[in-house]
């Protein structure tokens, strides 16, 4: 999904269309954009399976569309400014899921800032959340969420009433419903990620994120407090990478 990311999709692009494993298909959803993000899409045709630029109710319609497109088994979500580690990533992705006979896959995420991609801020890690958590807000890193397309099929598309936590929403109707009883977490950085997206970018964006959080559970019969939700914060201290 991208929109007016002209500064930083050629990499999500090149992380794409480097990886080993044979069967890629790379959907691209862009919101219109207005700057020279279609054309660089364009320079990378080849290996863009469709593309659908137009304007869009928000990330969780996109989504929704590309789940749409989608006729591959397994799905995943790649923004603009989130690029995989490594060229390997999708095949042992594919792998594992295949060997284990998995519906979903759970790895960690890097974080980054825009003037030091190199240097890891934060590791956002999977192994922290199970379904019992959701009550306090725990979540798996969503870039490196590997999802068999059966369990969209089952759970039913992202909510787009949702700002910045239709990702979370979803997971709870995934993962609370257990609907997703085959899953396992690989304890590696799959996806690194560019700090200050919509729910990391400050005060405003964590009380949205938070209220959303707790309408999700609510809404999905999963008992809870914000009291609850806030006290995950302590502990995500812990994903802070020293230097």
């Amino acid at each position: 999904m991208c929109y007016n990311s002209a500064r930083t999709i050629e990499h999500a692009l090149r992380s794409v269309a480097d990886q080993d494993f044979p069967l890629v298909e790379h959907i691209v959803i862009d919101g219109a954009s207005k700057d020279d993000t279609l054309a660089i899409i364009g320079k990378h045709g080849q290996h863009v399976a469709k593309l659908v630029s137009e304007r869009d109710r928000g990330i969780y319609d996109a989504m929704n569309k590309g789940v749409a497109l989608a006729t591959g088994d397994v799905i995943c979500f790649l923004n603009s400014d989130d690029r995989y580690v490594s060229s390997d990533v999708l095949s042992r992705v594919a792998d594992l899921m295949s060997t284990h006979n998995l519906e979903a896959l759970l790895g960690d995420v890097a974080f980054f800032r825009e003037e030091a991609p190199d240097t890891v801020i934060r590791r956002f890690r999977s192994d922290r959340f199970t379904p019992a958590r959701l009550a306090w807000g725990w979540m798996p890193a969503h870039p490196a969420l590997f999802l068999r397309r059966e369990v969209y099929e089952r759970v039913g598309p992202f909510k787009t009433d949702y700002r910045i936590a239709g990702d979370f929403e979803f997971i709870v109707r995934a993962f609370g419903g257990a609907q997703v009883p085959r899953y396992r977490h690989l304890p590696e950085v799959l996806v690194n990620m560019m700090h200050g997206g919509a729910s990391t970018g400050g005060l405003k964006a964590k009380i949205t994120l938070n209220r959303e959080f707790l309408r999700a559970c609510r809404e999905n019969g999963i008992e809870t407090s914000m009291l609850k939700l806030l006290a995950r914060y302590p502990l995500k201290l812990l994903e802070l990478v020293k230097r």
